[in-house]
Parts: structure tokens; C-alpha cells; sequence
């Protein structure tokens, strides 16, 4: 912010060259001064009506100089959306708990090609700026990114997410997503609300136990076909319900990728936290569609990247 902040106090935020943005801030036109440029672009903070000239965004002003109690908040959010690592990343994690260091830094590497050069720089600015944007929640030396798409832009930006991820793995109608959860309201109604389109929203079928697997024969051999047959799992470990537990450790057993959801992280087992874990508020007056699209992109990214969602990963990366 610092160019943009010159440009609006030194400037009174008309246009300026290259050269008098330096001397506004102090600096030489070499060097430095071209990565904050160049930042300031890419946040949508600056914008370059001519080669050589810069000229500051509504984006900035609303910032620096917001006109109601929310719109610096907002601006600085929509920073978050505009960068283009960053927002990579803050979507990839939106709505969970960050991983541990070692296990952060080699997705950043491994999933969104940050370089292992810069990839203590890169942390430091991916923190700093969605503290700044209040998208960050620290509880009991975890960090968890908040997420706050909504039902309307956010959905159609997660379409988009959805689509891209569907590109690159294989996976068709015939192929099944067994879904572990507690049968009884509040939860056991979140099957067809919820999970079931975000499923299919993934291209998969969905199938619940008591709705699709009870024939004849015994259930726990049923249910032992079904976990077996599928391509991944959904797990809702809200309640702690112990039949979910139980099928949860059979997929684990059988090495099944499985994507963690829970409305709050008491009802995750400390053994399960270093697997991601979507976590939803159903005070959020957009809970239901930001955890279905949620869901769907966790769903196909644990078929593209299945270690971030089989147990025993967690347990070699311990070892």
C-alpha cells in the first residue's frame, strides 16, 4: 500500500510517472520499487493507463479512503481475490485449518509452484495480508482461513473452481462417493440438502447407506462393499457419531481418500487433524452453499491429490 498511499496523499491521487512514484516514496526508480509496482498491480491497487504512467484504482481509494465503516474491510478482501497466488491458495484452504509448516510449505511448492527460494517471503505476505483482511482465525495454535463467499459471486467463482479441478482428474457418473454420516435431524437432513448435490456437483454418484446399500444379506458386509467400492468418501464426524467413526476407520484401513467435515473442531480426534478438515458455521447465512461447494472441490481435489485425504499419510508424515 505504501505506493498508492504516496500517490493519494503527495499526489492527490492523480496520475503520476514511474519517477515521481519514487520520489514520493523515497526510493530510487531501480530495483524495488518495480516488485511493488508491479504488486500493486497485481492486488489491483494500481493500474497503468500508459506505459510509463500510474494511476490508482478505485480499489485503492476505497482503502485509503473508505466512505463507510465497511469498505476498507471490503477493499482489502478483495485485494485477497485479485492476487493471484494468494488467491489460489486462500481458496485451495478457505474454510479449514492451515497446515503445519513443513506440510504448508510443500503444498505451496508441490500444488501451486511457489519456489523453494521464496517461499518464507511468500509466507510471510500470504499471512499478512489476510490479517490485514481479517480472514484469518487463530485458536489453539492452529490458524484457520475463513471463508466468506457468499451466495451469488461466490458460488459462480467456485463453478469455475469446480470446472478447472474436473479437467484434470478422471472420474464419471458411474463412479461412487460414499457418504459417512450421523441418519438423524439436524445432520442425517443435510445428506440431500448438502452432500448429495455436492456430489453430483462433482460428478459422482452419491450413496448413503440407509438410502442406497439396505438389501438383503448382512449391513456391515453391505456397508464393507460399499466404502470398498468407492472412489472417495464424505465423512460429517459431527456428534462423534461412533457408527460413522466405524465405517470412517474401515475406509482408512482400505486406504480410501475421505473428505473431513464438521461444524466445529471438538468432534475431530486429534489423530484426524492433520488431514484437511472442511469446518462450516450454521450461523453463516450462506453455510449450506459455501460447505456444497466446498465439499465438491475437496471431493475432486482428494481424487487428484489423494495423500491430503488418506490416513495413512498423516501417519508416515509423523514418522
Amino acid at each position: 500500500m505504501r505506493i498508492p498511499r504516496a500517490i493519494l496523499d503527495q499526489n492527490a491521487g492523480h496520475d503520476c510517472t514511474d519517477k515521481q512514484a519514487a520520489s514520493f516514496v523515497g526510493v530510487g526508480l531501480a530495483g524495488p520499487l518495480h516488485v511493488e509496482i508491479s504488486s500493486g498491480i497485481k492486488y489491483g491497487l494500481l493500474e497503468r493507463p500508459t506505459t510509463g504512467h500510474l494511476k490508482l484504482s478505485e480499489l485503492a481509494r476505497k482503502i485509503l479512503r473508505p466512505q463507510s465503516p465497511t469498505e476498507e474491510l471490503d477493499g482489502l478482501r478483495e485485494t485477497v481475490m485479485k492476487a493471484p497466488e494468494i488467491s489460489k491458495v486462500y481458496n485451495h484452504y478457505r474454510g479449514e485449518n492451515l497446515p503445519d509448516k513443513k506440510f504448508f510449505e510443500n503444498a505451496l511448492t508441490e500444488k501451486f509452484g511457489i519456489p523453494t527460494d521464496k517461499l518464507e517471503e511468500f509466507t510471510s505476505i500470504f499471512q499478512e495480508t489476510l490479517t490485514d483482511a481479517k480472514l484469518l482465525d487463530r485458536h489453539n495454535n492452529k490458524v484457520r482461513i475463513l471463508d466468506i463467499s457468499d451466495a451469488g459471486m461466490g458460488s459462480e467463482a467456485a463453478d469455475e473452481r469446480i470446472k478447472r479441478l474436473g479437467r484434470d482428474i478422471k472420474a464419471v457418473a458411474s463412479d461412487r462417493c460414499f457418504v459417512m454420516m450421523p441418519y438423524a435431524p439436524p445432520h442425517g437432513d443435510y445428506y440431500s440438502k448438502v452432500y448429495e448435490p455436492a456430489i453430483e456437483k462433482a460428478g459422482l454418484t452419491a450413496v448413503r447407506a440407509d438410502a442406497d446399500l439396505f438389501g438383503t444379506g448382512k449391513i456391515m458386509d453391505q456397508i464393507w462393499a460399499g466404502i470398498n467400492s468407492a472412489k472417495v468418501l464424505v465423512a460429517e464426524l459431527t456428534t462423534r457419531n461412533p457408527n460413522v467413526y466405524y465405517e470412517l476407520g474401515l475406509a482408512h484401513a482400505l486406504e480410501k481418500p475421505v473428505v473431513l467435515i464438521s461444524s466445529n473442531e471438538e468432534d475431530v480426534p486429534f489423530d484426524l487433524q492433520h488431514i484437511r478438515v472442511i469446518y462450516y458455521d450454521v450461523m453463516d447465512p450462506f453455510w449450506g452453499q459455501k460447505l456444497l461447494d466446498k465439499v465438491a472441490e475437496n471431493i475432486l481435489s482428494a481424487i487428484k491429490n489423494p495423500e491430503e485425504a488418506i490416513f495413512k499419510s498423516a501417519i508416515a508424515d509423523q514418522e
